[in-house]
């Protein structure tokens, strides 16, 4: 019978993607879990669903800061309680470069280094406020975490071949029902296949999964 199965879409503006992906990252309840991580442009997911920006809605635009940090700290991720300025920054760049990336390197051996540059940028941006958005930036953190000839060459392909996969993958997150982010793709090891939204549903993408959901720390608050 095959292991539980789930595609995480990510996008770097995102504080909830990033916390999701933290934790499925981290946490050992994850462990046994064959994971997929694909960049999105999540202004795009926004555009054809018609959502609005939560940071253009009267009210909801404080408290996804205030709930951003409560989730951060409930798990121990790494987030600076101040939010980045000129936060949401355009991060069109740097997803199509992280598409490019896994076009130079498919396959499992890609994810490994899609998960170190995704480490990178998130941490610098989210914690340092590093503005990842710009080229010389993001240029300088892919070439300390990939090596500046793979940092060049997934620079260069951005605009072709990271610009068409992006395109793809959005409209993947699109068909597999995704109007914001975090969006999780789920399979048991029955074969079935549900979709949830948000870190706070973690819960119950563990019990659709088959996994036991601990009953300490941050879980407690877990639906």
């Amino acid at each position: 019978m095959p292991g539980p199965r789930l595609t995480l879409y990510v996008d770097t503006v995102s504080p909830f993607a990033y916390e999701a992906y933290y934790i499925l990252r981290n946490d050992p309840v994850f462990k046994k879990c064959e994971i997929i991580y694909v960049p999105i442009f999540l202004g795009g997911v926004m555009k054809a669903c018609g959502n609005i920006p939560p940071i253009k809605v009267k009210n909801k635009d404080k408290w996804i800061s205030v709930e951003r940090v409560r989730w951060a700290r409930l798990f121990s991720i790494p987030m600076d309680e101040e939010t980045p300025d000129g936060f949401p920054p355009l991060t069109l760049l740097i997803m199509r470069t992280l598409c490019a990336l896994t076009v130079l390197y498919p396959g499992s051996q890609g994810q490994g280094k899609l998960t170190k540059a995704l480490d990178a940028l998130y941490h610098a941006y989210w914690v340092e406020h590093k503005k990842t958005n710009e080229k010389e930036v993001l240029a300088g953190i892919l070439g300390k975490v990939l090596g500046e000839e793979d940092a060049g060459k997934v620079m260069e392909m951005a605009g072709k071949e990271g610009k068409e996969l992006l395109g793809e993958s959005t409209d993947r997150a699109l068909a597999d029902g995704a109007f914001g982010l975090p969006w999780f793709v789920a399979t048991n090891g029955e074969g079935k296949t549900e979709a949830f939204w948000g870190v706070d549903h973690l819960g119950q993408v563990t019990a659709h999964l088959g996994l036991e959901k601990p009953k300490m720390g941050g879980w407690k608050a877990m639906l």
